[in-house]
């Protein structure tokens, strides 16, 4: 009982002992009898103190800071699931590590490859990372390296491919102002703001408007080969990912927009 009384402590004294010295810079010494680092081993690593590790291995201490928990990630090496979890036993909601991953997680850029709908991979800064053929055929919007934000607020070519187009931009701002809310140390999203801010009066306008949260719905669309399309817009997230979420565009079974699709996924094969 007493260890799952203190999940943090357990959890921090198991990493600990997978951690070499030689992992982060220190020489073992001879006579060494403890498996990983010692207790104040891995404070000096983490720039804490050796005291208040002990407190927060003892179980007397179970709410770190958020800095803390950044110091003691690094010092364990923990990926981001480990350090996500690291969170979580300390009680602190809404924190999402933020890797630098500029592929698409798991395997997802694969996978997509699969789906016969058109199916978009983005960070959180909206950069496409993956797209399948048929997305890729269904909009130059959708292009790997593309900004999808940046290409439907700037390119003439996206006030002819959304038939409503103040709608296509305002879900996607509203859906980078949901990101930036549990970024706001975050520099590049900082940079992407001003960028969009400069280049786009309506960015500007919906930015100062605040509303938060990407919507689920219905988008219409023009192809300039299969003509209008209207898709269920969805959005996942991929957990532990830094931000990366699935956009997937499908049509209704036996409808018109399904034909379409089939059309163009033809297309896209050929």
């Amino acid at each position: 009982m007493a260890e799952e009384g203190n999940a943090l402590g357990t959890y921090l004294r198991a990493r600990r002992a997978q951690v070499q010295p030689d992992d982060v810079g220190l020489v073992a010494g001879p006579r060494r009898r403890v498996a990983g680092l010692r207790r104040e081993e891995l404070a000096t690593v983490a720039g804490i103190s050796a005291e208040y590790y002990l407190r927060l291995e003892q179980g007397r201490d179970k709410h770190p800071s958020p800095q803390i928990l950044d110091a003691l990630a690094r010092a364990l090496q923990l990926d981001i699931k480990g350090a996500d979890y690291l969170y979580e036993l300390a009680g602190v909601s809404g924190h999402q590590a933020q890797p630098d991953l500029e592929s698409a997680a798991d395997g997802l850029d694969v996978l997509i490859e699969h789906f016969p709908m058109p199916t978009v991979v983005a960070n959180r800064y909206q950069d496409v990372l993956a797209a399948n053929r048929i997305a890729c055929a269904l909009s130059p919007g959708f292009s790997p390296g593309q900004n999808f934000l940046r290409w439907r607020l700037t390119e003439p070519a996206a006030r002819d491919f959304f038939v409503d187009w103040d709608e296509a931009t305002d879900i996607a701002v509203s859906g980078l102002r949901e990101v930036a809310g549990k970024s706001s140390d975050d520099l590049r999203m900082r940079a992407l703001v001003d960028e969009l801010s400069a280049l786009s009066e309506r960015f500007r306008e919906l930015w100062a408007r605040a509303d938060v949260g990407y919507q689920p719905g219905i988008t219409v669309v023009r192809h300039p080969v299969v003509g209008e399309l209207h898709l269920q817009r969805n959005r996942l997230a991929v957990p532990h990912s830094g931000g990366q979420h699935v956009i997937i565009f499908s049509a209704a079974a036996g409808s018109a927009s399904a034909v379409a699709l089939q059309r163009l996924s033809t297309m896209a094969r050929s």
